[in-house]
C-alpha cells in the first residue's frame, strides 16, 4: 500500500475540522493509501486557544446552542451535529446561579439555548470532540501527537518538508497544513519603550508593570491589588482582564432591582479603559432567531456584488471595489431594511424599499457614534459613555428580532457572505481596503461581536462600586512619566486637558497575523526560506499569508505549493472572519475550508502514479543523542 506521510502544525478547533474532514471523505470515498498523521500541538488536541485549565469566569461570546465543532450532515455526529449545549446537557452540566456544574440527578437548572457557558467547558467539548473524530479514521490512518511546536519547515529537493520540532526532533512530511490559530506579535517600538520604563520605574513605584498581552489570564496575578491598571482596548480581551482581575480575585456581582451590585474582595487593583475611540463594546441581544436563524440578505447579496464587479470590470478593466462609495452602501441599506422589520413586525417589501432620513440616521448613530460630537470636558464624555451603554443594554433586552438596533447589527453576523464576495482576495481598490480593514472591521466587532449581555450588566456595576472608569476619551495618547513613575493616558478636551495615571499598563487586544509581524520561529523561518509572504493588495498589507482560493501557500516568488496549506487565523487577510466556530445546522465557511483542503490533498493522492513506501520511524537529522528523550513528545492516538 502507498503511504503519505501529513502533518498538521496546531491542532484547536481548525485543525479538528481537518481532522474530521478526513473522516468523512475517507468513508465516502475509501483512499488506496496508508496515511501518517503528525499532529503538533504542544497543548490538548481539540481545545486550541479554550484550554480546560483556564477559570471558569472567562466566557465564550455566542450562545452555545450556536456553536458547534461538526460540519453540516456530519457521518459522525448525524445531520443535526452536536452543538455545545447538547453536548454541556450530555455530559451533565447543569446551571446553578452564574455556575456550571456536572451533577447527577436534577439539581440546579438545565442549560438553556441562551447561555453563554465557560471556554473552559468550551475547551472539554472540543477535547472530547477530537476522540471521537480520532475514533472514527479508518485503520488505514495512524495518528501521533507531539506536545510540542515546529520551529522551521524546511524544503526538500525531492519533495515534502524536513518539520523540525523546538525539542530538536526532526522528520519528514509529504503534505503539511497550518491550522496555527492566532499568533503573537513581535514587540513593536511600544512594547519594547514601554517594558523598559516599566523595568526602570519599578525601582520607585514597585506596582509597575507592562503587560503586551494579558494571556494566559494567570500574568495578571503580578498585579499588585494596590495599583491602578490602565487596560488598553475596550473589546472582548478587555472583558477577560476585568473579569481576571474582580470576579477572579474573590468579588461577587449580585443581582438587585434594575441591574447588578458587586461586592469587593478588597483584593481588586482599580481599573481605568481606555482605546483609539473609547466606544464600549455592544453586548450580543437575546437569540430570538433559534438555532439556525438569520437575517436574509435583500441587497448586500453575493449577486448584488457580482453586478458591481462586472460593472467595475466594464469600467476600469478591474473588478476591484470601493469600500466606501459601493460596498458600504449596500450594507448600511440592509442594516436600514432591518431596523424597519423590528420596528414594524414584518418585513418590508425589499423591491420597493427606500431608508427614511430617520432610519439612516440610526444606522450612522450606530456605526459613527463619535461623528459631529465634540466634548467640552472629561466628565462629559464619560456621561456619554454611559449612557451608551446602559442604551444598548436595554436593546440587548429586547432581543435580535424585537429591538430594531439589535436586528439591524446583527446583519453583520448574518450578512457575512455578500461582504466575503466584496472583499476577499483584494477585492477592494488599494485606496480603500485600510479604510475597511483598520476601521470598519474594528466598528464591526464593536456593535456586533460584543460580550453577553451580562459583562455589560457587570461594567456598570463596577463603575458604580468605583472599582472601574474609563482613563480618557477619543484621540487620547500614552506618555510615560519618569518622576512618577506611572503611565500616563492624556487626553485633550474642549475646555480641559486630562491625565489619568496608572502603575500598570495592559494591551489587551489581538493583532492580525502576518508572517512580518509573527513571534514565532516558524513564522520567522518561513518568510525567511520564501516559503510563504504576506498577502498583498498592491502596496497595502491587511495581514494573514497569501494564499489561493483553494488555500494553497504562494511562496514569495509567487509560485504555488502543491503540498502546503493554510486556513483560519493565518490567513485573516485574504479570507475574512475566518475564526468563528460553526454554526449547527449551517454549511459554515469554517467547515468549507476544511473540506477544501482535504479534498484538495485526496485528490493529489489518487493521481499519484509512484508508490513510496514509509522507510521506518522519521529520522532525527540533528543527532542521535536526542533520540531516546524526543521520543517522549510522541503520543499514540490512533
Amino acid at each position: 500500500m502507498k503511504t503519505a506521510r501529513i502533518t498538521i502544525v496546531g491542532m484547536g478547533p481548525r485543525g479538528l475540522s481537518l481532522l474530521e474532514q478526513l473522516v468523512e471523505q475517507l468513508h465516502a470515498a475509501p483512499l488506496a493509501w496508508e496515511l501518517k498523521i503528525d499532529i503538533v500541538e504542544p497543548g490538548d488536541c481539540g481545545p486550541g486557544s479554550h484550554p480546560v485549565q483556564q477559570p471558569d469566569h472567562l466566557l465564550t461570546n455566542t450562545v452555545a446552542s450556536q456553536v458547534g465543532i461538526f460540519g453540516e450532515d456530519s457521518k459522525i455526529m448525524g445531520k443535526q451535529g452536536l452543538s455545545l449545549t447538547q453536548w454541556a446537557r450530555y455530559q451533565g452540566y447543569r446551571r446553578f446561579g452564574t455556575r456550571f456544574l456536572q451533577v447527577q440527578g436534577e439539581g440546579g437548572a438545565e442549560i438553556s439555548d441562551q447561555d453563554h457557558l465557560p471556554r473552559n467547558m468550551l475547551g472539554e467539548y472540543l477535547r472530547w470532540a477530537f476522540e471521537r473524530v480520532a475514533a472514527q479514521l479508518p485503520a488505514t490512518v495512524s495518528v501521533e501527537h507531539h506536545r510540542r511546536r515546529v520551529v522551521d519547515l524546511v524544503p526538500l529537493p525531492e519533495r515534502g518538508f524536513q518539520v523540525v520540532l523546538d525539542c530538536g526532533f526532526e522528520y519528514r512530511a509529504d503534505y503539511v497544513f497550518l491550522a496555527t490559530g492566532h499568533g503573537m506579535r513581535r514587540p513593536t517600538d511600544s512594547d519594547l519603550a514601554y517594558e523598559a520604563f516599566a523595568a526602570a520605574a519599578a525601582r520607585r513605584n514597585p506596582k509597575a508593570l507592562f503587560l503586551a498581552s494579558p494571556y494566559p489570564s494567570s500574568r495578571l496575578d503580578a498585579i499588585s491589588d494596590a495599583a491602578t491598571v490602565a487596560v488598553q482596548g475596550l473589546g472582548l480581551t478587555a472583558y477577560d482582564v476585568i473579569s481576571t482581575l474582580t470576579v477572579g480575585r474573590g468579588g461577587q456581582f449580585t443581582a438587585q432591582a434594575g441591574g447588578l451590585r458587586y461586592t469587593p474582595s478588597g483584593r481588586e487593583p482599580r481599573i481605568r479603559l481606555f482605546s483609539r475611540q473609547c466606544l464600549p463594546f455592544a453586548a450580543r441581544g437575546v437569540n430570538q432567531k433559534g438555532i439556525a436563524g438569520r437575517h436574509q440578505a435583500r441587497f448586500l447579496t453575493v449577486d448584488a456584488i457580482r453586478l458591481l464587479q462586472a460593472q467595475a470590470v466594464a469600467r476600469t478593466g478591474s473588478q476591484q471595489l470601493d469600500f466606501g462609495s459601493e460596498v458600504l452602501p449596500l450594507l448600511e441599506r440592509e442594516m436600514a431594511y432591518a431596523y424597519r422589520a423590528a420596528s414594524a413586525g414584518l418585513a418590508p417589501n425589499a423591491e420597493t424599499f427606500e431608508p427614511t432620513a430617520a432610519e439612516q440616521e440610526a444606522i450612522r448613530q450606530l456605526l459613527y457614534p463619535l461623528k459631529g460630537r465634540t466634548f467640552p470636558s472629561f466628565d462629559s464624555f464619560r456621561r456619554f459613555f454611559r449612557l451608551l451603554v446602559e442604551r444598548d443594554f436595554e436593546e440587548a433586552e429586547k432581543g435580535n428580532l424585537s429591538s430594531p438596533v439589535k436586528a439591524a447589527t446583527d446583519v453583520l453576523r448574518d450578512c457575512r457572505e455578500g461582504l466575503r464576495a466584496a472583499v476577499e482576495f483584494a477585492g477592494l481598490t488599494p485606496s480603500s481596503n485600510p479604510s475597511y480593514s483598520e476601521d470598519f472591521v474594528a466598528t464591526s466587532n464593536r456593535i456586533s461581536f460584543g460580550p453577553p449581555r451580562r459583562r455589560n450588566a457587570e461594567l456598570l456595576a463596577l463603575m458604580d462600586a468605583g472599582l472601574l472608569d474609563i482613563a480618557g476619551g477619543p484621540g487620547n495618547c500614552v506618555e510615560m512619566d519618569e518622576v512618577k513613575g506611572e503611565f500616563c493616558i492624556s487626553n485633550q478636551f474642549i475646555e480641559e486637558r486630562v491625565r489619568h495615571y496608572a502603575d500598570v499598563l495592559v494591551i489587551a487586544r489581538l493583532d492580525p497575523y502576518s508572517p512580518s509581524t509573527d513571534a514565532s520561529s516558524l513564522s520567522r523561518q518561513m518568510l525567511s526560506r520564501g516559503l510563504v509572504r504576506p498577502f498583498a493588495n498592491g502596496s497595502y498589507q491587511p495581514g494573514g499569508l497569501d494564499i489561493t482560493p483553494d488555500l494553497r501557500v504562494v511562496a514569495a516568488d509567487g509560485s504555488v505549493h502543491d503540498n502546503l496549506w493554510a486556513l483560519g487565523f493565518p490567513v485573516e487577510g485574504a479570507h475574512f472572519y475566518t475564526h468563528a466556530l460553526p454554526r449547527p445546522l449551517m454549511n459554515s465557511r469554517f467547515t468549507q475550508d476544511a473540506k477544501r483542503c482535504i479534498a484538495d490533498l485526496l485528490q493529489m493522492l489518487q493521481r499519484q502514479p509512484t508508490v513510496r513506501r514509509d522507510t521506518g520511524p522519521a529520522p532525527v537529522v540533528a543527532g542521535e543523542d536526542r533520540l531516546p528523550a524526543e521520543l517522549a513528545c510522541l503520543e499514540k492516538i490512533a
